[in-house]
């Protein structure tokens, strides 16, 4: 470009100041404050300049290769009409601010994207870890919202006046329910491991079979728990077989806990065995040791009616004997994440003075949710309140007639039938490292849009408001209602009809 020509679209250009006032940026002040707002102010006119100086005279960019100077022959790339407003009669004074000022209405909301937000997962996975695993009922997000967001009784008690236990509802609702004779929540089902590890075998040794050596998503790796607890790991057995006399032989004077491990989202099928745990237990228990159980997802239910097989309920694992048993809040339980340990009342009290519990306590919002979740249990309504169980127990014949009710309220919004779609069979999953092998029957809502590809439907859906995040399958965007709420059908119906246009 001309130096002149250059200079002149330079003077053009908007400054910080001009972009500040703008309506854009005015909308914009009570979001950000006045610094984070001038900072992209000042991003957006670095952008604006950078970009002119690599415009030819028609408004197009030139290449890395002529921007070094390259002696090659010029190869000009179209500008994106979705990116930027510049072209060759674009660039007056009026039009770059008015491109500055829309450039940073979109960084603002990219970085508003960026936070925390609620989607509507039509995924059908239920226990979504990206998504935030299991939704609250009803009473635990009144819990958390009315009782513990503001002063709450967390360390308090009212009867005496002095200091409470923390998390002392939730303990004695855990105790109750399992069967055990104590509890602790600590701040996720890790947290938990490295409390046992640390509290009751650090300088030991913990005897594991080889088979539960598991890695579980998100890089948890039982062996690097256990190399951080301070304890060391003997693997006995093999990777599909393990017998109870290779614990007998791996028990030394060293030895101070014998772990289980459940294997969550990993599963060894055929030529396969384990001792029980409650012969785990015998020998752990003549030996003088204690047996810990890390069941991970956990369930306080036995979920096999729910088509959920093989998962672990805490109760039976407490009368099998197992000293100490850990799972998680925000799983199969249906709460907020934590991680919970049941077990004998001088075990558990160990665990709450040793001084890493202090490090991995739960906070108030996650006890709170917790103790309102525990209370539907205890009242029989967990299957009725819980989301978790809800998704789990409905039917293939359910949600086909949700979809089907579904379906009927949005044809009519399709406008001129860009979007179709159909019902067809398919399946969910359960998610978070629980029952891999479960794939509950459902129905599926099919869509495919005649001037966009799958990927681009599922990226216009993702930056609805609020994102609707869905699955792609055989070239088509998917909907499975079972992790949709009925309340939150009006915003899917919402997101699709506006996907639906060209």
């Amino acid at each position: 470009m001309p130096d002149r020509l250059l200079t002149e679209r330079l003077r053009a250009l908007p400054s910080v100041d001009a972009l500040l006032r703008t309506p854009e940026a005015l909308a914009l002040r009570a979001r950000l404050g006045a610094e984070r707002l001038t900072t992209l102010a000042r991003e957006v006119a670095d952008e604006l300049r950078g970009e002119l100086r690599t415009r030819d005279g028609d408004g197009t960019k030139f290449t890395a290769d002529e921007e070094e100077g390259s002696s090659n022959e010029k190869e000009s790339v179209p500008t994106n009409e979705e990116e930027s407003a510049l072209s060759k009669d674009g660039f007056t004074r009026e039009a770059l601010l008015a491109e500055g000022a829309r450039r940073l209405s979109l960084a603002a909301e990219r970085e508003a994207a960026g936070g925390l937000r609620r989607v509507v997962n039509a995924t059908g996975v239920i226990l979504h870890t990206n998504l935030g695993r299991a939704p609250l009922s009803d009473a635990a997000r009144r819990a958390v919202a009315l009782e513990a967001a503001g002063y709450c009784t967390l360390e308090y008690d009212t009867e005496t006046g002095a200091r409470g236990r923390r998390g002392a509802r939730a303990d004695a609702l855990l105790a109750e329910l399992t069967g055990a004779e104590d509890a602790l929540v600590v701040n996720n089902c890790a947290a938990a491991a490295l409390l046992v590890l640390a509290s009751l075998a650090r300088d030991g040794e913990t005897v594991v079979s080889r088979g539960e050596l598991v890695e579980i998503g998100g890089d948890f790796r039982v062996p690097d728990v256990m190399a951080q607890s301070g304890t060391t790991m003997v693997e006995v057995g093999t990777t599909n077989r393990t017998r109870l006399s290779d614990y007998e032989r791996a028990i030394t004077e060293r030895t101070r806990l014998v772990l289980r491990v459940h294997p969550s989202n990993y599963r060894i099928v055929g030529f396969t065995s384990a001792p029980t745990l409650s012969e785990l237990a015998r020998l752990a228990h003549e030996r003088n040791l204690l047996l810990y159980e890390d069941a991970g997802s956990g369930a306080l239910l036995d979920l096999a009616p729910f088509g959920l097989a093989g998962e672990p309920v805490i109760r039976e694992s407490v009368a099998q004997g197992a000293d100490a048993v850990t799972f998680s809040g925000d799983k199969l339980l249906g709460a907020a994440q934590a991680g919970l340990v049941v077990g004998r009342r001088e075990v558990v009290e160990r665990l709450r003075r040793h001084p890493l519990y202090r490090a991995l306590r739960a906070d108030k919002l996650a006890l709170a949710a917790l103790e309102a979740t525990l209370n539907s249990y205890r009242r029989g309504e967990a299957a009725r309140e819980v989301p978790v169980l809800r998704m789990l127990a409905a039917t293939r014949g359910e949600i086909e007639r949700r979809v089907r009710a579904f379906s009927r309220r949005l044809r009519p919004r399709l406008g001129g039938g860009a979007l179709t779609f159909e019902i067809t069979a398919g399946e969910s999953a359960i998610g978070g490292g629980s029952a891999p092998t479960t794939h509950p029957p459902t129905a599926l809502l099919a869509l495919t849009h005649a001037a966009l590809t799958a990927s681009a439907l599922e990226e216009r859906l993702r930056r609805a408001a609020p994102p609707v995040i869905a699955r792609i399958l055989d070239d088509r965007v998917v909907i499975d209602l079972r992790t949709v709420s009925e309340a939150e059908e009006a915003e899917l119906l919402d997101a699709l009809a506006s996907a639906a246009s060209d």
